[in-house]
């Protein structure tokens, strides 16, 4: 018998060289809903975007990718 489990969807954002993993606020969201969602906390993500996910430990996952530039 084949059973099939949907697997939970975690959101990885690097902020300042430290890894925050961040839990799926509602799983019927779209994934730039949950970023836009998270960005009211970590302002750092009105500029980034969402990478391809990664199964990874029973999970999901999802980075969250800013793409800041840098002058000069």
């Amino acid at each position: 018998m084949l059973i099939a489990t949907q697997l939970e969807r975690v959101f990885i954002l690097n902020d300042s060289g430290r890894e925050i993993r961040l839990a799926d606020p509602e799983p019927a969201w779209s994934t730039d809903a949950v970023l836009n969602y998270y960005a009211n906390t970590y302002p750092i993500l009105t500029t980034a975007k969402v990478s391809a996910p990664v199964i990874r430990e029973q999970t999901v996952q999802y980075r969250f990718d800013s793409v800041m530039g840098t002058k000069g």
